[in-house]
């Protein structure tokens, strides 16, 4: 042995010295080598409905990466993208196998119901995940899983406290959504901001069915149901090809009036699957839009739009902010840090400077940030997501 690896395996002796009896296993210690390169993983959907919000959450990551030399903290960084599916099981799956690689960090995951599956997983190997989309009110108490997107209700909550004060005192809203984890959370904090007594709520909410790529029948009788109640203004939740097919089939049964949503209504590619007398009347809420006027948001919205030739969207910039909390955080934990250690540091990485605004982690592991009002229209030729005025600030 030269005396370069007898120093190497000493620095790693002292560096994990009491830790091993606390983790109990190798497995997702996630202890670099001193100079080696930190492998993360990054779990996103690979097929099915939300394949294009797991392709913008690891070309958010990515970019961060290509931005910075490939490097987290001065790490060299190794990415490991695993496919979520679309069940808690094999979520559970796609971490297992990571955890099982030594990652000294986790990211991603889209699907609200993968989250909740995975939790105790986490928890257990005490591996840090910055989750950058799925983000359900339910998960609280947590240690490890940290959150870089939003709590679900919050978008129902700015939009609600919008229309409170907006809508006019003799229009009726009628609330439509599929029966999901995600959904109970947007609605809760809508009508918790509206007001669950309020009579210009058309009645209960109409529940649809779920699905992550329906087919252009699919929301028919939800749909009849929701206009029987002869509502002014509609309240939904929907995103990717479910979006789609709600707004065409809406629209379709002959309803022209305003559409209001959280801002994954018309994220990603659904603006460019719908026409412009469909998106008409349209207005969301979300913690992004593409326009805002800072200098993080014209750096990161110019690289990805060379890189991509297309807007990013708030779940691409979320997961460029989880590269930017863990860069941060590795950094801060020192170049032998563990898992445990990077933890540890996430708690205090302070502001982040962010394309969306500058924010914060808050006791609960979200960020307190800004939501915004933003409203469909024609950028030229092309419909586009317009911020139109700040909502509130919530977390």
């Amino acid at each position: 042995m030269n005396r370069r690896r007898a120093l190497q395996l000493l620095a790693a002796a002292v560096g994990t010295t009491g830790l091993t009896a606390a983790c109990g296993t190798d497995v997702g210690d996630g202890t670099p080598e001193q100079g080696s390169p930190i492998k993360i993983g990054l779990i996103a959907p690979q097929a099915g409905g939300y394949k294009p919000i797991g392709d913008e959450i690891v070309n958010g990551f990515q970019l961060f990466l290509d931005l910075n030399d490939q490097r987290l903290g001065e790490r060299p960084v190794t990415l490991l993208t695993v496919d979520e599916g679309e069940t808690a099981t094999s979520g559970k799956a796609a971490v297992d196998g990571l955890l099982q690689q030594g990652v000294l960090a986790l990211t991603g995951v889209v699907n609200s119901s993968v989250m909740v599956g995975i939790r105790d997983t986490v928890e257990q190997a005490r591996v840090p995940l910055v989750g950058s989309n799925a983000s359900p009110a339910t998960l609280q108490s947590v240690v490890y899983i940290w959150r870089t997107s939003y709590v679900l209700d919050e978008p129902g909550r700015a939009l609600g406290r919008y229309l409170k004060q907006r809508l006019p005192a003799n229009d009726r809203i009628v609330i439509v959504a599929p029966e999901n984890v995600g959904s109970l959370d947007v609605i809760k904090g809508f009508t918790q901001e509206f007001g669950e007594s309020d009579p210009r709520l058309a009645g209960e909410p109409v529940w649809t069915r779920f699905a992550t790529d329906p087919d252009n029948t699919f929301f028919a009788a939800g749909i009849q149901q929701a206009l029987g109640r002869n509502p002014d203004a509609v309240f939904c939740f929907y995103a990717g090809p479910a979006a789609v097919q709600f707004i065409k089939q809406l629209r379709g049964a002959g309803y022209r009036g305003p559409i209001y949503g959280p801002g994954f209504l018309t994220e990603g590619s659904v603006l460019s699957e719908i026409k412009p007398a469909e998106a008409a009347n349209i207005m969301t809420s979300l913690n992004y839009s593409a326009d805002l006027n800072n200098a993080a948001n014209r750096r990161f919205a110019a690289a990805y739009r060379k890189k991509h030739s297309a807007s990013p969207t708030t779940y691409a910039m979320a997961s460029y902010d989880a590269a930017q909390v863990l860069d941060k955080a590795v950094r801060l934990a020192g170049p032998g840090a563990n898992s445990q250690q990077v933890n540890l540091a996430l708690g205090k990485v302070g502001q982040i400077d962010s394309p969306r605004g500058p924010w914060q982690f808050n006791q609960p592991r979200t960020p307190q940030q800004k939501w915004y009002l933003r409203k469909v229209q024609l950028d030229g030729q092309v419909l586009a997501n317009a911020m139109v005025s700040e909502l509130a600030t919530l977390g």
